[in-house]
């Protein structure tokens, strides 16, 4: 057999690798191109630093970003805020472009993408989630953002949650976004030490996601909690005490316990000279 022969099919698998490589490292996405659930539009950059802002992204984080489209916004939390940063997203080439782009940006060895599908992957371990997706795909993601560990911080660009009405609104020019922390579970009676000097008060709580309310009931009579909410993993209210006086609460909730102490009213530190320390026990249904 001729030489050239022996080596015509090296070399065809070389033009394969090289057309290949060629094709990925030329790929440009299209606006509005279809994805397996939405179309893929970049967020604008000052939307993006903006919603890294107000989640309050620092190197101690770990963002994930859904639908990572081009990478822009882990590369973003890395590159700006200096935080570990990954991103899922379902299209091949546009994970490869991604992965390109956090590499040419510098941030390669703190930004990763995964092609995957965003209800399959385990993003758990993220304390801060970013999204841009269609409203009716938040809202299958919600229950999922909900059973995140307390005080997670997830924003969205331009999409709601539903009746999980969001923290805080962002705006930017003509941009929206949306902002919430992932609010602790309280529903239920609890056991509360501290609130009277003589003994335990029962605290009944209603939750839906971060609004609470709630009674408190002691000595046979019975008061509604006032100003009740959840900021992530604390738990805020204000009761009328023994003397008749106004007093605030803040219990940072761990699972079935709670623990805290009075505040000022309304985060005042004036007139609350001592420390009075509360606890709680969340009682079985």
């Amino acid at each position: 057999m001729p030489k050239f022969a022996r080596l015509w099919p090296l070399m065809a698998l070389w033009l394969l690798q090289v057309c290949t490589s060629l094709h990925a490292e030329t790929y440009t996405p299209r606006l509005g191109q279809s994805g397996k659930d939405v179309m893929w539009l970049p967020t604008r950059d000052e939307l993006v630093t903006q919603m890294l802002t107000v989640a309050q992204v620092s190197p101690e984080d770990e963002v994930v970003d859904l639908g990572a489209g081009d990478g822009k916004i882990a590369i973003a939390a890395a590159r700006q805020f200096g935080a570990r940063a990954w991103g899922i997203e379902y299209n091949k080439n546009l994970a490869e472009l991604a992965q390109r782009n956090a590499e040419r940006a510098g941030v390669g060895h703190r930004v990763r993408i995964v092609q995957g599908d965003i209800f399959k992957e385990d993003f758990s371990a993220a304390s801060v989630v970013t999204l841009y997706l269609l409203e009716e795909l938040n809202e299958q993601l919600r229950p999922t953002l909900l059973a995140m560990r307390a005080g997670t911080r997830v924003v969205s660009n331009t999409f709601g949650m539903g009746d999980w009405e969001p923290d805080q609104v962002i705006r930017v020019g003509s941009n929206t976004g949306y902002f919430w922390k992932v609010p602790a579970q309280v529903a239920g009676r609890w056991s509360v030490q501290g609130l009277d000097r003589r003994a335990p008060v029962q605290l009944q709580l209603t939750q839906r996601h971060q609004r609470v309310a709630g009674t408190l009931v002691w000595g046979g009579q019975s008061q509604p909690v006032l100003g009740a909410r959840i900021d992530g993993a604390d738990l805020h209210f204000s009761f009328i005490n023994e003397s008749g006086q106004l007093q605030a609460v803040q219990l940072r909730v761990q699972a079935n316990a709670m623990a805290g102490a009075w505040v000022g009213p309304y985060g005042m530190v004036e007139g609350q000279p001592e420390v009075v320390k509360v606890t709680a026990q969340r009682l079985a249904p």
